[in-house]
């Protein structure tokens, strides 16, 4: 059962997106809280994932989440906003969130994403990530620092990389290179302790300063 607990300073959201979630097998909304009462609830609770809006009067989205991220188990965060180009959308992905969901997301689609996210997976819409990359990351040079940490890879975890960047799930990195689901989780955390990161986003962002996803994206390579 993935545990979910919703952060929205909107009733309405909150009840909206708890009733979506609850209705989906696997999935219980342990709470559905405002921003001030979002630390508390979750050390309380220990969900599995937490969907967090971004906006909030009473309390900083981005504090939130930074409180979170202290946590010695830090649950998965996914920023909830009504803007796929949020202007605060590298922030987040920078400070740990593993993705963003839009509060008009299909309400099929919510279980779906919501078990990406408990799976280890990265959900963003094809908005932020065209933001994440084109808009917010430097197209210039590569930088030197995100470099020397993706030399630390091997062949087979810079290829688990790149297949991660392109917002791939563990099955599908899988069928890719021909591993089991289970050696390519071992290939992820691995990927992860050698750049130094704690999600997928910030893998993604470690690759694209390193310079490892442009040929791709000019045209000039696989």
């Amino acid at each position: 059962m993935i545990r979910v607990v919703v952060v929205d300073d909107e009733a309405l959201v909150r009840t909206g997106f708890t009733h979506i979630l609850n209705a989906a097998q696997g999935i219980e909304v342990v709470a559905a809280v405002s921003g001030g009462q979002a630390v508390r609830a979750v050390g309380d609770l220990r969900p599995d994932v937490v969907l967090l809006d971004i906006r909030m009067p009473d309390v900083d989205g981005l504090t939130v989440l930074g409180e979170l991220r202290r946590r010695p188990d830090p649950p998965v965060v996914a920023m909830l906003t009504t803007f796929d180009t949020d202007e605060y959308v590298a922030t987040a992905l920078r400070s740990g969130a593993a993705g963003f969901l839009l509060k008009d997301t299909d309400p099929e689609q919510l279980p779906v994403l919501v078990a990406a996210l408990a799976d280890g997976d990265t959900v963003l819409s094809a908005t932020v990530t065209r933001t994440v990359v084109d808009g917010y990351l430097d197209s210039g040079a590569a930088e030197p620092a995100a470099a020397r940490l993706t030399e630390r890879l091997t062949a087979r975890e810079r290829a688990v990389l790149l297949l991660m960047a392109e917002g791939l799930a563990n099955s599908d990195i899988g069928d890719r290179l021909h591993l089991s689901v289970g050696t390519v989780k071992g290939h992820v955390s691995t990927v992860f302790g050698k750049l130094e990161v704690s999600s997928r986003v910030q893998a993604a962002l470690i690759a694209e300063r390193a310079g490892l996803l442009r040929p791709s994206r000019n045209g000039d390579g696989p």
